[in-house]
């Protein structure tokens, strides 16, 4: 199989289901920037984190590849069964959520991205997660969005921002508080 295909040189391509759009088309868009978090999470998987969070950022890489299934779906052409976002996949965000809070110290500031590369990077993912959700909420508004998918990309940006506090504590690094100037 040919990795080029020719089929998109002049700017259109094919959702599951056959019908061609623009590559501006906000399916598009949403799988793509799906794609790029799905991406940034592989990067933080690679650095030196603990292993059950490695094992979890799997997990979010295999739900995130059902999300841009389903969203590079034609909703009313596409024949083809893709797998489900399943409420069990919200509930391990939201227990991961809850474990590493139980642990951490109570916020009190704002945060500031930064203090080690696997932490910024779990703040761009956060970052990029959040663009995820408003496209898709955006495509949701004019076409047909399962709402699973929004609640997991809301609940993944959640997810993020407290898994970069834990990698935070884990390497024992301070968090950098937003102290607002006078």
């Amino acid at each position: 199989m040919k990795i080029y295909t020719k089929t998109g040189d002049k700017g259109y391509t094919s959702l599951i289901g056959g019908t061609r759009v623009p590559k501006y088309n906000l399916r598009i868009e949403a799988y793509g920037t799906v794609d790029e978090l799905n991406s940034y999470i592989g990067l933080i998987k690679d650095h030196d984190i603990e292993e059950d969070q490695r094992t979890v950022l799997l997990r979010v890489q295999e739900c995130l590849f059902v999300v841009g299934a389903i969203l590079a779906s034609d909703p009313e052409k596409s024949r083809m069964k893709l797998p489900e976002m399943g409420q069990a996949d919200i509930d391990l965000l939201e227990q991961e959520i809850d474990k590493m809070d139980d642990i951490l110290p109570p916020l009190r500031h704002f945060v500031l991205p930064g203090g080690a590369p696997a932490v910024s990077f779990c703040h761009v993912a956060r970052c990029i997660c959040r663009r995820a959700e408003r496209i898709t909420v955006h495509l949701a508004e004019v076409s047909s969005v399962p709402e699973p998918i929004l609640v997991y990309l809301n609940r993944l940006s959640d997810y993020l921002f407290v898994l970069a506090r834990k990698v935070c504590a884990d390497k024992q690094i301070e968090e950098i508080k937003w102290v607002p100037q006078a």
